[in-house]
């Protein structure tokens, strides 16, 4: 019957990332592939989870006061006026609320403007952050072309340096035509919750909830309950959430610098470094991230799944790895062992660095 198969389901590949962390899983690799922590999510949400389940509030449900919130936040942060009982879709994580907006929006035939390199938006894998300037050149260009944006605002609370989350929706003229995707995952460490939701105009948040629920029906409903307490959090947890990542992405970064990694992009935002294998390495990137599994013990991805096209011939989008650092301060310096130790090997030339022998000494 495989034959019957939808042509759909027949372009669609096995994700390289799920893919990678699996084999990691299985031979006990240390898992810089995939993005979510391996250290404990907060206290005071994980205990609400729990009080909910005790509760027994485990049925269908819409928790409304999770869109009082993020309405008053949306107003602080961004000075964006959203009606929470009309302009706001919970999903089942952000993925969900992005492709409940696609079904929502896109016919077939209709054209679709992608960043490169992207997952889904341009800060995975590259860590970018837009400023306010860069975000108004693509609003006149949306507004030009009378076409909707999709962002997807997951790190909004994980910027590094001077940077600073702007919503593309609070630029003139784009709250009407600009969707909002976002969720718990990244802020909370709970990517496994799958919590998250859509804001956009009432009319346009109404089509997304009527995909929704022919997809879902409802979010999770203790995971609902505990986004109450998560998004309602003190101003000192989102400081000490930007000071730890950002103190494990210079970590990160030194490490591949050290063994000669090229680091094009310093990361702005975002739990990623995209990094160019160095000069000495001839691998390709899936190359170079099978023996690192196999040989060290350390997983990343591959890069070229984040190109949708062809740059100065294929070889520019194969030299690309993305490592994930919203990991444990053990894990990092686990990875960064292995990977000295395979360094050090006789007859390894694809790592050159021998400097973080004296970072990792003295951590």
């Amino acid at each position: 019957m495989e034959r019957r198969l939808s042509a759909v389901s027949k372009r669609s590949a096995p994700s390289p990332i799920q893919q990678l962390s699996h084999l990691a899983q299985r031979v006990g690799a240390v898992n810089l592939a995939a993005g979510f922590p391996d250290f404990p999510a907060p206290p005071h949400v994980k205990a609400a989870a729990a009080a909910a389940i005790a509760a027994d509030l485990n049925q269908y449900r819409h928790v409304q006061g999770i869109c009082d919130i993020l309405a008053k936040t949306m107003k602080r942060d961004h000075g964006l006026d959203v009606d929470p009982l009309t302009d706001f879709v919970i999903c089942c994580g952000q993925s969900e609320a992005f492709a409940a907006a696609i079904f929502a929006i896109i016919d077939q035939g209709d054209e679709v403007l992608l960043f490169d390199p992207a997952y889904e938006t341009p800060h995975n894998p590259t860590g970018k952050v837009f400023s306010k300037e860069e975000l108004l050149i693509i609003s006149q260009a949306c507004q030009k072309m009378d076409c909707f944006a999709i962002t997807d605002e997951v790190y909004e609370y994980i910027t590094y340096d001077a940077n600073k989350h702007i919503s593309l929706a609070s630029l003139p003229g784009m709250q009407e035509r600009t969707i909002i995707t976002s969720s718990l995952s990244k802020t909370y460490s709970v990517t496994g919750w799958r919590l998250g939701w859509a804001c956009a105009a009432a009319s346009i948040a109404s089509a997304i909830r009527n995909i929704h629920i022919k997809l879902t029906d409802s979010a999770p409903a203790p995971f609902q309950e505990a986004a109450l307490i998560a998004l309602t959090s003190t101003a000192g947890y989102y400081t000490s959430l930007k000071k730890d990542y950002e103190v494990k992405r210079d970590f990160i970064l030194q490490l591949l610098k050290d063994f000669g990694f090229k680091i094009s992009f310093k990361p702005q935002g975002s739990v990623f470094a995209f990094a160019e294998l160095p000069r000495s390495c001839q691998l390709s990137d899936i190359e170079f991230v099978m023996k690192l599994i196999n040989d060290a013990g350390v997983a990343a991805v591959p890069g070229r799944g984040f190109f949708h096209k062809t740059y100065d011939g294929e070889s520019y989008s194969h030299r690309y790895v993305r490592f994930a650092f919203c990991k444990g301060d053990d894990t990092l310096k686990a990875a960064a062992m292995k990977m000295r130790k395979l360094a050090s090997r006789p007859g390894e030339p694809w790592l050159t660095g021998r400097e973080d022998q004296t970072m990792l000494a003295s951590n």
